[in-house]
């Protein structure tokens, strides 16, 4: 049985994707593989535009992880907890948000093929992982996300800094780690940085574990394995609560 992980939040353009990818292969790594043919994690993509199924595609034999695209099997979306072949999976989700989600009284998810897809991944999630850069132009959609969407669900979740570039300085991100804490949320110790590593690993056919050798490269792995690490720590204290 797998457990279910879904990087969500309504704002685009915040590393989803790179999150979703490396922090599966990083998971992949450090717990290894079964046996020659098993991998213990897979990445699932629901995002029509299909960045991590591009990345997946480039990266081709050397995926450390399962990838499937499964934006148009909200059933086998729905069943990924029963999948027996692997420990992990990470869902990758979309930005979005459809003008009738901001009516009062409105599903905050909306309607469509896409909030159908986020919905299904929902439904099956264990833990949500909650990427937000700091920078305030993504305070509301991220509030949107946790307090009209995870939280009605009583789905545990983590808000993860991303995209936070040492050479900007830490005021953005000191405000943004005071803007989560004032809302109660559970924010992660890990902050993923910024590299052109990140942003280059796709078509460069890389995922963060297989990176060439640098000290930058080792900065990147670091920032994931400190996530996947607290990931695996988080998803452990859930099922204790569930079985308490």
């Amino acid at each position: 049985m797998a457990d279910v992980t879904v990087v969500l939040n309504q704002k685009g353009g915040i590393g989803k994707s790179t999150i979703s990818v490396n922090l599966s292969a990083t998971i992949a790594e450090v717990v290894g593989r079964a046996d020659d043919e098993l991998a213990p994690v897979a990445a699932v993509s629901v995002d029509p535009q299909g960045s991590a199924v591009w990345w997946a595609e480039r990266v081709g034999d050397d995926l450390p992880f399962v990838f499937t695209d499964a934006y148009d099997d909200l059933a086998g979306i729905q069943r990924l907890r029963e999948v027996t072949s692997v420990r992990h999976a990470i869902i990758d989700t979309p930005g979005w948000m459809t003008p009738d989600a901001r009516r009062p009284g409105a599903d905050p998810l909306g309607k469509g093929p896409i909030a159908d897809a986020v919905r299904a991944a929902l439904d099956a999630a264990d833990f949500v992982i909650v990427p937000l850069e700091p920078e305030p132009m993504g305070f509301e959609p991220t509030q949107n996300t946790i307090e009209r969407i995870i939280k009605p669900r009583g789905i545990p979740y983590l808000v993860v800094i991303s995209n936070w570039d040492p050479r900007d300085g830490t005021v953005d991100l000191e405000d943004t780690k005071a803007f989560v804490r004032a809302q109660g949320w559970p924010l992660a110790r890990t902050v993923i940085r910024h590299y052109k590593l990140h942003s280059r690993a796709a078509a460069d056919r890389q995922v963060v574990t297989r990176y060439p050798k640098s000290r930058v490269s080792q900065e990147a792995q670091k920032d994931f394995l400190n996530l996947a690490l607290e990931h695996q720590l988080m998803l452990a204290d859930a099922r204790k609560a569930v079985s308490a």
